[in-house]
């Protein structure tokens, strides 16, 4: 009979290794009741955007009618760009007829909205702002769809 090649394992291969999760900060901010779009100190701490000299294009998806997300992109041409502006604890963007034509409604309802960071060309990184209200959405009042549930067909 054959000498068999044979692999033995350690105790050391057999307990798992579990790396400890940092958890992650969510990067958030808000619109204002007038308009402007907060962006906390911390949060900008987090993407290392320099409040002070940094401008942005902002823009939204082409072809929708209501805005769901805002995308800045840091610029340094001066010319159609929107500055930081310091307020209180944050820095502010002041877009009150952009959010309107938008159909964002500021003054009565609270927007919150999440940042996330993507590569938008080489070298230059965006901020895509995912805008959620924080007004639930209201009850379907409607016709109902589709087929009939038994128990509705039995009582009719």
């Amino acid at each position: 009979m054959k000498a068999k090649a044979i692999k033995f394992f350690s105790p050391e291969e057999n307990s798992t290794i579990t790396k400890k999760v940092q958890p992650k900060v969510e990067l958030t901010g808000y619109i204002s009741g007038t308009g402007k779009i907060v962006l906390p100190s911390k949060t900008l701490e987090e993407l290392g955007i320099d409040a002070t000299s940094t401008s942005f294009k902002i823009g939204s998806q082409e072809g929708k009618r209501t805005l769901k997300f805002l995308y800045l992109i840091p610029s340094s041409d001066a010319n159609g760009t929107f500055a930081l502006v310091k307020s209180g604890r944050g820095f502010t963007i002041p877009l009150e007829v952009i959010l309107k034509k938008g159909g964002v409604d500021f003054e009565n309802n609270k927007f919150k909205f999440t940042v996330t960071p993507f590569n938008y060309e080489e070298g230059v990184v965006g901020y895509e702002l995912a805008l959620s209200n924080s007004e639930p959405k209201p009850e379907y009042t409607g016709k109902p769809r589709g087929r009939k549930k038994k128990a509705d067909v039995i009582a009719e």
